[in-house]
């Protein structure tokens, strides 16, 4: 058995409660003795703490980086403006998303993070495919998610210059004289930051934005309960190599110019969905009952076809009950059509409602 990785923070999740299990090979925290329910609602009214230190962080350094990633993902790098961040994808040649990534132009180099399961396909993807960028993988620091509405007053306390910040922007600057690169982003749908600390300094930090009365420890059970009430996409679940952009109803990641010029993996099937609409598309789902509907459900249609299933559900603590996401199959999908999930062998009547189920809070 391997053993499992630990963040720079780990000591901390111990010493606050945290229940750590084995998440794409890292011991994290699922949740801490508030309960998932109690996290959520912290981040939904006031601050929560995440670590999200097992995520890949990666320095990329060259001529014209942003032109050369445009030839593995379909987003518009090479006019992404310094200080500013984008989420993207790295796509296939059959048109189906790699892993999906935050790109942030910052001045002398790009930095990237992408997710903790696709480390080891992600960096050997860029460094055979970026020619004369050098791709750097950082190992020394740890990355913190401080998310909900208090985390401007959390975060710009410690550092006045996080304030100035607006959704998707990025800037280095120094919280306890510890030189920190802030972006305000996250996986919430909530206000927050994410800050990549050189991990000796790590704890400390994080204890201080801790000592703040509206910040609370939170672990992955309320990150994945919030990031599905705010429609957002985990990869593995919701979106992979097979789900093109379009399918998963990301065309909105994909900028005009890309879509119109192509020139990325795949983009000959992105291109032909984009005109002629997707086999199936991924759509929001609100079972009647309390029961979630969880990975693999099936979904059927009024008259009992089977038209998809579900690919994410958990209970939304915000939302008062279960939320879903799902694909369904071309001809289905607007929003008000009733559908049937197959939960134990009993059908369970549901709807197909908008995402995201609860309003995104970022600040533009």
């Amino acid at each position: 058995m391997t053993e499992l990785k630990r963040t720079p923070l780990y000591d901390l999740h111990v010493e606050l409660g945290g229940k750590l299990v084995d998440f794409a090979g890292w011991e994290m925290p699922v949740q801490y003795p508030l309960g998932i329910m109690g996290e959520h609602k912290q981040c939904r009214e006031k601050a929560a703490l995440f670590d999200v230190s097992h995520m890949g962080q990666v320095l990329l350094r060259g001529e014209d980086v942003g032109e050369k990633l445009e030839a593995l993902c379909p987003q518009a790098y090479a006019t992404l403006k310094e200080g500013k961040a984008r989420y993207g994808f790295f796509t296939n040649a059959d048109g189906g998303i790699m892993d999906d990534l935050i790109v942030s132009n910052a001045g002398d180099h790009f930095f990237v993070v992408v997710n903790a399961a696709l480390r080891h396909q992600d960096i050997p993807h860029m460094r055979d495919n970026l020619d004369g960028v050098e791709v750097t993988e950082i190992f020394d620091r740890a990355l913190v998610a401080v998310q909900g509405p208090a985390a401007e007053n959390v975060v710009g306390e410690l550092c006045p210059a996080a304030r100035d910040l607006k959704f998707m922007e990025t800037t280095v600057a120094e919280i306890n004289g510890v030189e920190c690169r802030i972006s305000r982003l996250g996986y919430t749908g909530e206000d927050g930051y994410e800050i990549s600390i050189p991990e000796d300094k790590a704890i400390e930090i994080t204890r201080a934005f801790l000592a703040h009365e509206d910040c609370e420890a939170a672990g992955l059970g309320a990150r994945d309960s919030l990031r599905l009430e705010a429609g957002l996409c985990l990869y593995g679940n919701d979106i992979d190599q097979t789900t093109s952009p379009i399918e998963a109803s990301l065309s909105w990641a994909i900028q005009k110019r890309r879509k119109e010029e192509g020139g990325f993996p795949g983009a000959e099937r992105v291109q032909k969905e984009l005109a002629e609409g997707p086999v199936k598309k991924l759509v929001g789902i609100k079972p009647d009952g309390r029961a979630p509907a969880r990975q693999g459900v099936e979904i059927q249609c009024a008259e009992g076809n089977t038209i998809g299933q579900i690919t994410s559900g958990v209970f939304g603590p915000t939302v008062g009950g279960p939320v879903a996401m799902g694909y369904v199959s071309k001809g289905h999908g607007e929003p008000g059509e009733v559908v049937n999930l197959i939960i134990r062998g009993k059908a369970q009547p549901a709807q197909i409602v908008a995402l995201p189920f609860v309003t995104q809070n970022y600040k533009r």
